[in-house]
């Protein structure tokens, strides 16, 4: 299995548009690794793509990927949702008539299909595309897997249970990917001490290396989003072999050299943690 990050920022892309912080401007004049699009990976082997954010049309002609076998949705979120038309895009024959369009299928864990129903017109979007076999829609319960080009992928609940992580199983190795919201998950014995770790970075709270404040101590989002220092917990308890940490929010301010010099006093401390960027390609 190989990890082609598509996309590596949050809910508020970098540079983010009209924004003139340091962040944003050195983004826009460097381009990747400094610019981050919408949260997207892509798993090579067993050919999965998770997620689709507003981006995924840029990301996906810019990638390594060559086929894609399916689909899977963590979550409704818009940063993870809102670039489904690519489905269309990516199979629909314009051209030719009768048409030779293709079909992906498309996996919907089990409370992401019931909140497909009723948040951002999704579950009718996908419907549609169904009804012009452009996809086949499957919808998955709590605990199913599915096997792809020998890859075992198990969903499974966070603690905030409207969001989903999968882990992929390849023989002896273990992926877990948990595209987003960390808040209050306590790893279950069964994720721990896999190969790699994928996980959101949190919301920082404080510096990490100057210890400033960066968000109001009595900020509500410290109530609903897990903080970069909740995440370093969670990554203790995983013991993974690597963890790589995105979702990069713009409203943490810090640039991608930042970030390394974060990257690189985590490793000091013996932690084998990467922070990951648009296009990183890493080998299982």
């Amino acid at each position: 299995m190989k990890i082609e990050f598509l996309g590596t920022g949050g809910a508020v892309t970098i540079p983010r548009p009209l924004c003139q912080c340091r962040v944003c401007v050195e983004a826009r004049v460097k381009g990747i690794p400094y610019s981050r699009s919408g949260p997207s990976l892509f798993v090579h082997g067993p050919d999965v793509l998770i997620d689709t954010p507003e981006d995924i049309y840029m990301q996906m002609n810019r990638s390594k990927i060559k086929q894609i076998n399916a689909v899977f949705y963590s979550h409704w979120h818009p940063d993870h949702v809102m670039g489904r038309r690519v489905l269309e895009s990516i199979n629909a024959d314009f051209r030719n008539y009768p048409p030779a369009s293709t079909t992906t299928d498309v996996y919907l864990p089990q409370q992401v299909a019931i909140d497909f129903q009723h948040r951002l017109g999704s579950g009718e979007h996908l419907s549609f595309l169904e009804k012009m076999k452009y996809i086949r829609l499957h919808t998955l319960q709590d605990g199913d897997s599915v096997l792809m080009e020998g890859v075992e992928i198990r969903l499974f609940r966070l603690a905030e249970d409207y969001v989903y992580a999968f882990l992929f199983s390849e023989g002896e190795k273990r992926v877990l990917i948990a595209m987003d919201e960390l808040n209050n998950w306590d790893p279950p014995r069964e994720v721990q001490e896999v190969d790699v770790a994928v996980l959101p970075i949190g919301i920082f709270e404080l510096h990490p290396l100057t210890g400033e404040r960066l968000l109001p101590e009595h900020h509500p989002i410290l109530k609903i989003e897990a903080t970069f220092a909740e995440t370093l917990n969670i990554i203790h308890k995983l013991k993974a072999k690597k963890t790589i940490l995105t979702h990069v929010e713009e409203m943490n301010r810090l640039g991608f050299d930042d970030l390394k010099e974060i990257e690189k006093q985590l490793q000091k401390q013996g932690l084998s943690i990467e922070i990951a960027y648009d296009t990183m390609m890493v080998e299982v």
